[in-house]
């Protein structure tokens, strides 16, 4: 079998597809999603603000990770973890050096772009990291399904539209994954911003018509959402379950692994 598959895809402005059909090299196929032998695979949305928060690379952060993954590998090494990394503080540098030198606001799809590399620097990055367990490529052309065996796979942004969020649904939609877990630097979804709102709640589970009421339904870049709202239709249309964890508390998000009690938010519904 092939290593690569490419995907044709009708993208309306919604971003949403009905048809998918596969193009093995010069040879038209019908291929099945699942392009893992893992038995257990994990798509982490990694959080930009963790890698790069303000201040700069989080190295202690990174050191963390690293080693939970490695753990949790040579624990069960029936693991597959999907990392698709976010893109931080360097995205809004790069916007705020723009829009100074320019005098005058960037584009949404000019700020996107920008998301977009900054998450590419981010990932590989996390890429090098895991560089003897992880595959050799990125995944950031989501109209190319890769046949990925090894135990770490990293990914990044697609294109503009939505947050790293969407391509974490997408990694969930090509390689057969039900759940999302959302690793940022909040500790779980409240019915409004903490930082703002003293009274606001902690919300443990919810569907996701409850969510998308609390995000709703546009995408603008930057915008700061646990789960971004384009990311989160398409999570409801597929039937997806988000958990959303904060991200350095690696504790917590081992007794989510194992079963056992977690703080967080559990999206499903």
């Amino acid at each position: 079998m092939p290593d690569i598959f490419f995907r044709v895809k009708a993208l309306p402005k919604a971003y949403f597809w009905k048809l998918r059909i596969y193009f093995v090299f010069a040879i038209v196929a019908k291929v099945e999603p699942n392009m893992s032998n893992k038995k257990e695979k994990i798509v982490l949305s990694l959080g930009g603000s963790l890698v790069v928060p303000e201040g700069g690379l989080n190295v202690a952060f990174l050191k963390d990770f690293n080693n939970f993954i490695r753990k949790s590998l040579k624990k069960n090494p029936d693991l597959q973890f999907f990392i698709v990394v976010g893109g931080g503080t360097i995205a809004r540098h790069y916007r705020d050096a723009g829009e100074e030198v320019l005098g005058h606001e960037l584009t949404h799809e000019d700020l996107d772009w920008l998301g977009i590399h900054a998450t590419r620097l981010n990932a590989q990055l996390i890429r090098t990291i895991f560089r003897d367990i992880a595959h050799p490529h990125l995944i950031k052309h989501y109209e190319i399904i890769r046949k990925v065996n090894e135990p770490v796979v990293v990914a990044a942004g697609w294109k503009p539209g939505w947050s790293t969020d969407f391509c974490a649904v997408l990694v969930c939609e090509d390689y057969d994954v039900s759940k999302i877990v959302n690793l940022s630097n909040i500790d779980a979804a409240y019915t409004s911003d903490p930082r703002k709102n003293p009274k606001a709640k902690k919300i443990e589970t919810c569907t996701w018509k409850e969510f998308r009421k609390l995000v709703g339904d546009k995408w603008t870049p930057g915008m700061n959402a646990p789960f971004d709202p384009v990311a989160s239709r398409q999570a409801q249309e597929m039937g997806l379950t988000t958990v959303i964890l904060k991200g350095t508390n690696f504790t917590n998000l081992t007794n989510y692994m194992e079963g056992k009690k977690f703080e967080g938010t559990v999206v499903q519904g």
